[in-house]
């Protein structure tokens, strides 16, 4: 993601490691951190939550009960209040800085958004709650051009600026929430099955993705109307039930593409595709790639 030139037009250089420019406005603060040479165990925290998105080079994060791990372009970090960041940039140089940007957000902002979601979007099963854990994810789409409008926001010289800033805000904390319910119903399928409906229905899809699933059966099974479950699955998991299946069968394809002895013509049927050039298609948006060219490149 490239920064706005506003970003970089008056900055002062005062130090090679975390050079900070901030701007600020009512509900949020953003904080671009360059870094023009090699360091560890660089300490940072903040007082407030924190999005921590990565723009340029590479991040080692240390984080409490946590791996240390490679923080790179395109991923974010969301932590909690007061939780300390551990980092070390081997990649870093004078003509090449590293660049990421911290966004902290009010928690008054977060909590009346969180509000707004259990009043009038709640889960069926349990409630919205923000984070309270280091949540690493990769942007989707979405999240990334909200965090790079929000950007050009806080340097705009605009009368409006604040309330523009919050409807944004809003819709990345609400983004957020979905992309964590999300993540936690499908790597914790199995634990939750038993007490929430949809990761019933996500463990239930997953194990049969070779037959025909239909919105209707997979409704009846948590005592929805398609309506209803449709709605509701894409409040939670902000994705469409047919979209997640048809996700989870290019995951299987891809899965059984690696076995150059596997035919695509067998693949496709195993995945649950009534049709080859539907496949094709699915499999080509989501990978970029045809399935056979895909094949061909694990091969070479």
């Amino acid at each position: 993601m490239l920064l706005p030139d506003k970003f970089l037009k008056n900055r002062r250089l005062e130090t090679l490691v975390e050079n900070q420019t901030s701007y600020a406005v009512e509900s949020a603060a953003m904080h671009i951190f360059e870094t023009h040479q090699e360091a560890e165990q660089i300490l940072l925290r903040f007082n407030e939550p924190v999005l921590a998105s990565m723009l340029v080079g590479k991040k080692v994060m240390h984080l409490e009960n946590m791996t240390a791990f490679d923080f790179l372009p395109g991923e974010s970090l969301v932590l909690p209040s007061n939780e300390v960041m551990c980092i070390d940039f081997p990649e870093a140089q004078m003509d090449n800085p590293t660049k990421c940007l911290a966004m902290t957000i009010a928690e008054d902002k977060i909590k009346e958004t969180v509000n707004f979601l259990n009043e009038s979007r709640a889960k069926i099963d349990d409630e919205w709650q923000f984070t309270d854990y280091n949540f690493h994810f990769t942007n989707d789409i979405a999240i990334q051009q909200i965090i790079h409008r929000l950007l050009f926001l806080f340097t705009e010289d605009h009368l409006s600026k604040d309330v523009f800033a919050d409807f944004m805000l809003r819709e990345l904390i609400i983004r957020i929430l979905q992309t964590e319910a999300k993540k936690i119903y499908t790597e914790k399928t199995m634990q939750l099955s038993s007490t929430h409906r949809l990761a019933y229905i996500i463990e239930y899809i997953r194990k049969n993705l070779s037959k025909n699933l239909s919105i209707k059966e997979l409704s009846d099974k948590v005592f929805m109307s398609e309506s209803n479950f449709h709605r509701v699955f894409k409040n939670e998991l902000n994705i469409s039930p047919v979209d997640f299946i048809n996700n989870e069968r290019i995951k299987l394809a891809t899965s059984l593409l690696q076995d150059p002895n596997n035919k695509i013509k067998d693949v496709y049927s195993a995945c649950g595709f009534n049709s080859l050039s539907y496949f094709i298609r699915m499999f080509k948006r989501k990978e970029q790639l045809s399935p056979k060219e895909y094949q061909s490149k694990l091969q070479r």
